[in-house]
């Protein structure tokens, strides 16, 4: 993430500090994620350039590898066309890819001093790190969007329906909300850009190939299979899935990815003050 993005957040922030002030806890929640959310849209809003560029990575995924694997019929997908079958996974990809280096921002504002001022805003740790969370999901939902409309416009064979498509969004926003706060908390505890890019590298692609993004769990071995089942981009894949391409229980995956944002979250507002010192 470039440094103009974490700049922002802070006037953002000061903005909010009169309603913040003003409201009790939960309004001061909601205040501080309001801030921060808004400040990732208008930026998307005047650098579309970003948007395009991160739109390329899902794009080769799903024409380039998902054709590719298609011809094959080497991967068994219940029927489903593999292209469709593999959307969701590539949208969350690209989603993880956005919030697992959003904690970059995190190690931004410390060393320029901005971190100090966001803690000695009025609002709760929390809403700083809720905040955060809902900057990356404003940035992931665009993104998905932009990718839904190009899966619509190829033809690939997705269950068009309102529900399914508001479910898989939502779903999508917290998801990237659960690997938001990982990077958050990452951050906090590591000081240096060059050591925290090479973690975020060491997370995403094990986290990617031990979920059922790009196949079935069903032909996993057995150990792989266990660590898919305990992997938070599994859920959120296979929620994405059951919305986008119907069967599975995608409101039981929507809960427990909803478990899985709380944990990560209440672990990174505790750590997030720490990234200071």
């Amino acid at each position: 993430m470039s440094a103009p993005s974490a700049a922002s957040p802070v006037a953002s922030a000061d903005r909010a500090r009169p309603a913040a002030l003003a409201g009790g806890p939960v309004r001061r929640l909601l205040a501080g994620a309001y801030a921060m959310s808004l400040n990732e849209w208008r930026k998307l809003r005047h650098d579309q350039l970003d948007l395009v560029t991160r739109s390329v990575q899902p794009l080769l995924w799903l024409f380039v590898f998902g054709t590719a694997i298609s011809s094959t019929n080497a991967i068994p997908t219940g029927g489903v066309q593999y292209q469709a079958y593999l959307t969701p996974g590539v949208m969350a990809q690209a989603a993880m890819f956005v919030a697992i280096f959003f904690g970059l921002a995190v190690i931004w504002e410390r060393d320029v001093g901005q971190l100090q001022r966001l803690l000695a805003t009025p609002l709760p740790r929390m809403a700083l790190v809720l905040g955060k969370a809902c900057g990356a999901a404003t940035r992931a939902l665009v993104q998905a969007i932009v990718l839904l409309t190009i899966v619509a416009i190829a033809g690939i064979d997705i269950r068009w329906s309102v529900v399914g498509v508001l479910g898989a969004l939502v779903l999508l926003a917290i998801g990237t909300g659960v690997f938001a706060c990982l990077s958050m908390t990452i951050a906090s505890l590591v000081k240096e850009r060059e050591r925290f890019i090479g973690i975020g590298q060491l997370i995403l692609m094990p986290l990617f190939f031990a979920s059922s993004a790009l196949y079935p769990l069903s032909i996993m071995p057995g150990w792989l299979h266990v660590v898919a089942r305990v992997n938070p981009l599994t859920y959120e894949v296979e929620g994405l899935r059951g919305f986008l391409l119907g069967g599975g229980r995608p409101w039981l995956d929507l809960l427990v990815t909803v478990g899985w944002f709380v944990v990560l979250m209440a672990a990174a507002t505790r750590a997030y003050p720490k990234a200071i010192l």
